[in-house]
């Protein structure tokens, strides 16, 4: 299959350049404001629109934060150790999921600690948002044509413009299928079947740790890592953790409740 080439720009203004990899951020967090909304006012909580906005904003830098800061320990720590004045090179690139998803996860505790409101009531809801936004995200970067896959004799093999002369995986589809509807697909279900707090959330850590575990068999590692314990990828190492504590903990969730 021919990879599309799409103009990662997608409107200039001037020397201002908008992207579409910076819109599928908004168009995630858009979405996740009118899913916590309706959750919120569902509930009954006691949290009005401007609160919910102000917890996707706080939220919102957790993740550009965890994110870059998760990068930098986890990715490229020597690289930066070397380079400080590069830590806040964000347009270079460099993200984290791993670390955005803690920088998401400690913003919101802090947010609704001080709302003292109980902070699997609000996981939740906000964690079913989280499928939109994370499809949204792989698009992007396949739109960027980066984190792609390993070389394949698949026929839907692509070529991408920085992988080489050689067909590779378009495993940024893979895990927007995986990470995206069908995550949100069996959250949705799971939030309309079980009842007790926190199944949601766990059920969410659990299912990317299997998803993102499984997909990175086929994504091409990064460069300056490879391959490392056991033959496998840092992102790997960090997503097995996810999906055994994520299973354990739907368990004692559910147990408990």
């Amino acid at each position: 299959m021919t990879f599309p080439h799409i103009d990662p720009v997608f409107l200039k203004l001037g020397p201002l350049e908008f992207r579409w990899y910076g819109l599928m951020y908004i168009c995630g967090f858009i979405a996740a404001y009118f899913i916590i909304s309706a959750g919120v006012k569902r509930k009954g909580l006691p949290l009005t629109k401007d609160d919910v906005a102000d917890l996707i904003f706080t939220v919102a830098m957790g993740v550009i934060l965890g994110g870059r800061l998760g990068y930098i320990l986890f990715y490229n720590f020597s690289y930066y150790l070397e380079h400080p004045l590069k830590l806040f090179a964000v347009w270079e690139g460099g993200m984290s999921f791993h670390g955005g998803l803690t920088g998401a996860i400690v913003g919101g505790f802090i947010y609704l600690r001080k709302r003292k409101i109980r902070f699997y009531q609000i996981a939740d809801i906000g964690f079913l948002a989280g499928p939109v936004g994370l499809g949204l995200g792989r698009i992007g970067n396949f739109i960027n044509g980066e984190l792609y896959g390993r070389i394949t004799d698949v026929p839907w093999g692509m070529v991408f413009p920085t992988g080489g002369p050689l067909p590779r995986h378009p495993s940024q589809l893979y895990e927007a299928f995986l990470e995206g509807p069908v995550m949100f697909l069996v959250l949705w279900i799971i939030s309309h079947r079980v009842k007790q707090e926190g199944v949601v959330f766990w059920s969410f850590i659990g299912l990317y740790g299997l998803f993102r575990f499984l997909v990175e068999f086929v994504r091409e590692p990064d460069a300056q890592l490879g391959f490392l314990a056991g033959g496998l990828s840092m992102g790997q190492l960090l997503s097995l953790p996810m999906f055994l504590v994520g299973v354990a903990m739907v368990i004692y969730r559910v147990r408990k409740g």
